[in-house]
């Protein structure tokens, strides 16, 4: 599947501006620095829905990543597999006027406003890159990838990071989604230091606001992580098939 860019109406182009309008100014303030960086780095603006080749050309010279198009949220089995293969699959369509403030499904500016920017430091990616690799290794196990969805969730989609002092928002979740950027930073919800152990053992609701956020404190912390990820799921798996038997 191919980004066919004239294919993008006015009220499509007009939907991308009022959403980047409405989300850049917290960016600053609220943002990890690497996402606004990042976003310079592609060349995202408010005038216009990112062109992939255009996004692609730079992504691949920065840390080697690319965006895939695919026609909206795909099997488990492709999404590790692409990413694996450093791929990231983002939708090319885009929510229409009358749902700027709810959408089920992630559109365009999920997908690419949210999760692209930070395709350009490479401790992320790598970290990204690493556990859609146990992702494809796990993918016939159904507990395995319900865990792993789990740190997914908490870190790529809900993550918050300290930078000098202060927190910061670097999950895409949150990114695409001015309520939730407002939301995340308040008292309201319960906010951890990041553990491996911890999240395995946090459910979390995609209906909601959520109720956990983790704080790492660099990208380079998720990196060094992956060991024990790795070992903690499959410890939690043996322990499963220990209790069948």
């Amino acid at each position: 599947m191919k980004q066919i860019y004239e294919n993008y109406t006015a009220e499509d182009q007009k939907v991308w501006g009022i959403l980047f309008d409405r989300q850049f100014p917290s960016l600053p303030k609220a943002a990890t620095t690497e996402f606004t960086k990042g976003l310079k780095l592609v060349n995202f603006t408010n005038a216009g829905i990112p062109n992939f080749e255009q996004t692609n050309e730079v992504l691949r010279g920065l840390t080697g990543w690319e965006i895939y198009a695919v026609p909206g949220i795909v099997e488990d089995g492709l999404f590790f597999e692409l990413m694996a293969n450093r791929k990231f699959p983002a939708t090319t369509w885009v929510r229409k006027m009358s749902q700027l403030d709810y959408l089920e499904e992630p559109d365009m500016f999920h997908d690419v406003f949210a999760h692209i920017p930070l395709l350009t430091n490479q401790a992320f990616v790598d970290f990204l890159q690493a556990i859609s690799q146990f992702g494809h290794e796990w993918i016939e196990d159904e507990w395995a990838i319900h865990l792993l969805s789990r740190i997914y969730w908490y870190t790529i989609e809900f993550g918050l990071i300290r930078e000098e002092g202060e927190v910061k928002i670097y999950g895409a979740g949150i990114l695409s989604s001015a309520g939730e950027t407002k939301y995340s930073m308040s008292d309201a919800p319960n906010h951890f230091e990041y553990d491996v152990d911890k999240i395995l053992e946090t459910p979390y609701r995609k209906d909601k606001m959520q109720e956990n956020y983790f704080i790492i404190e660099s990208y380079e912390q998720l990196y060094q992580s992956l060991p024990e990820i790795k070992t903690k799921i499959e410890a939690k798996l043996k322990q499963g098939k220990e209790a069948v038997v």
